[in-house]
C-alpha cells in the first residue's frame, strides 16, 4: 500500500482539509481524490503534486423572491 494525501482547497487558495488516502497505486489514489471534488478544488499529493481537480459547478447563486406586501 501506498501513502497519498488529498488536499481540499478552500475558495481561497489555502488548504482547508486534508484526506490521508492509502491506496494500491496512483490510479486508485487519483479515483479516490476526484470523488473528494464536491464545490472545491482537490490537489493530491505523494511527496510531489501529481494532479489538481477542479470543480466544475459554478458558486450557487441565491435567489429570492420578492413580493409587495399584500400582493396575491
Amino acid at each position: 500500500m501506498q501513502e497519498y494525501r488529498a488536499f481540499i482547497m478552500g475558495p481561497d487558495g489555502h488548504v482547508q482539509n486534508r484526506v490521508d488516502l492509502r491506496c494500491n497505486d496512483e490510479s486508485e489514489a487519483i479515483g479516490l481524490a476526484r470523488q473528494l471534488v464536491d464545490g472545491h478544488d482537490v490537489e493530491l499529493w505523494q511527496l510531489v503534486h501529481i494532479e489538481t481537480f477542479r470543480h466544475t459547478s459554478e458558486r450557487p447563486v441565491l435567489r429570492q423572491s420578492i413580493t409587495a406586501a399584500g400582493a396575491r
